[in-house]
């Protein structure tokens, strides 16, 4: 028996037995509302349309994650060419947690994640 115990133990802590170190990104579960429209499982950055009235845009994160409205800090709202380092970065103006809701007037885009 002892034969058997060396081969087998170096297969034991194999990294593919490992299932903490997955590297696969985890998904996000639930529901984005940004004014009357409704995302599911969403992903990545959405637009946040301001409406013609000047009334807040209600968000909802009925997500498992943390969303961020994003305000940009050129006044033209335009996006700078993508190798321009005097670009100016986003800011992150609000987080919602999962659950929260808010009504705002400013910001660009909601970001999940």
């Amino acid at each position: 028996m002892s034969r058997w115990k060396r081969p087998l133990a170096r297969f034991a802590g194999t990294p593919s037995d490992d299932l903490s170190d997955s590297r696969t990104p985890e998904t996000t579960s639930g529901f984005l509302t940004i004014g009357d429209t409704t995302y599911i499982d969403p992903e990545g950055s959405y637009p946040l349309d301001h409406r013609a009235d000047g009334s807040a845009t209600l968000v909802i994160n009925d997500t498992d994650r943390h969303i961020t409205i994003v305000t940009e800090r050129n006044s033209h709202h335009s996006p700078a060419p993508p190798g321009d380092p005097t670009a100016p970065a986003p800011a992150a103006g609000l987080v919602l947690a999962p659950g929260e809701r808010t009504e705002t007037r400013g910001g660009d885009s909601v970001r999940v994640g």
